[in-house]
């Protein structure tokens, strides 16, 4: 195959990746609202995550992690992460319907400050 052809036949492979990828990627910035991030630190791991808030309300129903004052103790990759599934107390220590309840995953890379 003579060099011009193979340096069109990899533009254009170049050209479809970059698509791709720009496809992939569009899903991952989706949903963040208005684009604010907090932040999150992870107890077990020593590490800070920024977050933001997907889902403002949640009914009580299902697995939760506790949040507490930006802190919890799991976090990607460790068992006992929920993806973000947040239950912040109302200050009596009991997990009720007047709690709040919130879908705010953590985005890695983690950092070891904030």
């Amino acid at each position: 195959m003579c060099y011009w052809k193979k340096c069109v036949l990899c533009i254009g492979l170049l050209c479809v990746v970059v698509v791709f990828v720009g496809v992939l990627a569009l899903p991952a910035f989706a949903n963040r609202g208005n684009g604010q991030l907090g932040v999150v630190y992870v107890r077990s791991q020593g590490l800070y995550y920024d977050t933001f808030v997907s889902a403002h309300s949640l009914p009580n129903k299902g697995p939760f992690q506790k949040l507490e004052d930006g802190e919890t103790d799991f976090g990607p990759g460790n068992p006992g992460y929920l993806g973000g599934r947040w239950w912040i107390d109302d200050g009596d220590g009991i997990r009720g319907d007047e709690d709040t309840f919130l879908l705010c995953p953590l985005l890695p890379p983690g950092r070891e400050m904030p």
